[in-house]
């Protein structure tokens, strides 16, 4: 299957809230992506204002998920959080995988990243998965981490290394 990641424009506001909220009982309780024009727009000014770098994955041609660097710090840190999510009708099939390896290699790459974290849901296995696929290890666990559809939700700590 052809996969192709890119950053997101502003233009695909439309399309992917559009696909979010056909996705939302799909990304319940792991996530909530926005779900319009207001919440797109709180969530593109941290792109405009370098926090935040965002990535579509499309597979033949379809939106298969996002992948969000976001709260990236420079200077001695270089690091951001890793958020994902996938659309229904592509888990399983290696997309995300692929569109993983493609946004790590820019993070650690182009963006100059050293550290990438992903902060997932204990019970949420397919990410946990992906995220172990992609040489992430587990570093802790985050009592009530996130507020996430109306309630704190725990969350474990993956990260990886450029050097890894």
């Amino acid at each position: 299957m052809d996969v192709v990641v890119r950053p997101v424009r502003r233009g695909d506001g439309g399309r992917l809230i559009a696909a979010n909220l056909a996705a939302r009982d799909f990304h319940a309780p792991w996530v909530r992506p926005f779900g319009n024009e207001a919440e797109f727009e709180a969530w593109w000014l941290a792109v405009e204002q370098g926090r935040r770098v965002a990535f579509l994955v499309e597979a033949e041609g379809a939106l298969a998920g996002v992948f969000n660097l976001s709260e990236i710090v420079r200077g001695g840190f270089l690091s951001a959080y890793l958020g994902y999510y996938a659309y229904p009708g592509f888990g399983g099939q290696g997309v995300m995988a692929r569109g993983l390896a493609l946004v790590l290699a820019e993070a650690f790459g182009a963006l100059g990243l050293h550290r990438v974290e992903a902060n997932i849901q204990p019970g949420n296995g397919r990410s946990i998965a992906l995220a172990k696929r992609a040489g992430f290890r587990l570093e802790g666990f985050s009592p009530r981490y996130l507020f996430i559809d109306g309630a704190w939700r725990d969350h474990e700590r993956w990260a990886k290394l450029a050097d890894d």
